[in-house]
């Protein structure tokens, strides 16, 4: 399972890198584009999961994030992103604490998570609804998370879960949860980064909220992307 994730680690960067220049071009002979891979700056590998499901990971940390209903949420204020964290078989326990996450968005600004009071007070009611509908499936954990647990930064009102300010993270976890980010410019298009800080490195998982035309230039080149990817890291002699 996690030799296929490697095999796909370049396809997540493939996607998320692609530029409006890259959609619009005309590529001859009808073939799927060529995109540059971002840089994340810290030694991982990255996944494609699903159309808006990335994934990343290093030796220490695994983070998949799901970004359906924020690629869906353009100009608006705040961010949600659906969220798995987990560490690495044979890694120590970890406390993730708020502060060890935040958002990077295209215009190179840094976005810290908020407190769940800030959370509270901009009544997100009508962005909770419409993640109902709006979302999918983050379950794509490495074999050794095999426990669920909530990741609960936030909690409404008049729930009865309780919002806690860190995750008790083990290398058997897997961890879901939502976080919200406040985004006053409002969402752009363009190349994210969610930065996740574990006890010894960084994990930043890359996502593009896409334009129309990307969107369409992801979903028409899919299968081959992907099939790119496996060529470039076929094995030597086969």
């Amino acid at each position: 399972m996690m030799k296929r994730r490697v095999l796909c680690a370049l396809a997540a960067s493939l996607v998320l890198a692609c530029v409006r220049s890259s959609v619009a071009a005309t590529v001859p002979g009808d073939e799927p584009p060529k995109v540059k891979i971002p840089e994340p700056g810290v030694p991982q590998i990255m996944t494609l999961e699903g159309r808006y499901i990335r994934a990343a990971y290093n030796n220490e940390g695994y983070v998949i994030l799901g970004y359906r209903l924020a690629n869906l949420s353009v100009g608006e204020p705040w961010m949600m992103l659906e969220v798995g964290f987990s560490l690495r078989e044979g890694v120590k326990d970890f406390e993730l604490k708020r502060d060890a996450l935040s958002l990077e968005t295209p215009d190179g600004k840094t976005h810290a998570l908020p407190t769940n009071n800030e959370y509270q007070d901009a009544g997100l009611r009508a962005l909770l609804q419409r993640e109902k509908v709006q979302r999918d499936s983050i379950n794509y954990f490495p074999p050794n998370a095999i426990r669920a647990c909530r990741v609960g930064f936030f909690a409404e009102l008049d729930s009865p879960a309780k919002s806690w300010d860190q995750v008790e993270l083990t290398n058997q976890s897997a961890c879901l949860g939502r976080l919200f980010f406040p985004v006053p410019a409002g969402i752009t298009y363009g190349q994210h980064w969610l930065n996740v800080k574990f006890a010894e490195s960084m994990v930043r998982v890359p996502f593009r909220i896409l334009t129309k035309d990307e969107d369409k230039m992801l979903e028409k080149n899919f299968r081959d992307i992907k099939k790119q990817v496996e060529e470039a890291f076929k094995p030597k002699g086969k």
